[in-house]
């Protein structure tokens, strides 16, 4: 299986897209409008797409200011080519990435399960400060 990084993706492989978000417990509501409007607003995205087939089988995305802080979100990779180190390659795409090579510190945030791999990374965990949420629905 031959791996192509992309930057940009295809309308069908944003419809591929939508299919990843709807594996996950966190992202399976999201709406094709919703993830049209998200990938507009993102500073970068990284996908992996089967060469054979042209099909999205991981992705992620980069909100930053290109400086002092970037915030990686939604590291997906299609349930049949997990365990191939290709969660690995999406994360390696953004570290080694050009346009982030002058950035501080790299944020991220996971499920507890998920530590282990993004401590082999070279992530860990920062107890000295706490996630903080607002959802806009409960909000004035």
């Amino acid at each position: 299986m031959s791996i192509i990084v992309v930057q940009e993706l295809t309308p069908t492989q944003i419809q591929d897209l939508e299919q990843l978000y709807k594996q996950g417990w966190w992202s399976h509501q999201r709406t094709s409008k919703d993830i049209q409007k998200m990938l507009s607003h993102s500073d970068l995205i990284i996908g992996l797409v089967d060469d054979e087939t042209q099909k999205l089988i991981g992705f992620t995305r980069v909100l930053t200011d290109y400086t002092y802080r970037a915030l990686i979100w939604d590291v997906l990779v299609e349930s049949s080519y997990q365990n191939q180190g290709l969660g690995k390659k999406l994360m390696a795409e953004i570290l080694t990435h050009p346009d982030l090579q002058e950035v501080e510190v790299f944020l991220l945030m996971c499920l507890p399960e998920m530590v282990s791999f993004y401590e082999k990374l070279g992530f860990h965990s920062a107890d000295s400060v706490k996630l903080m949420s607002l959802e806009t629905s409960n909000h004035y």
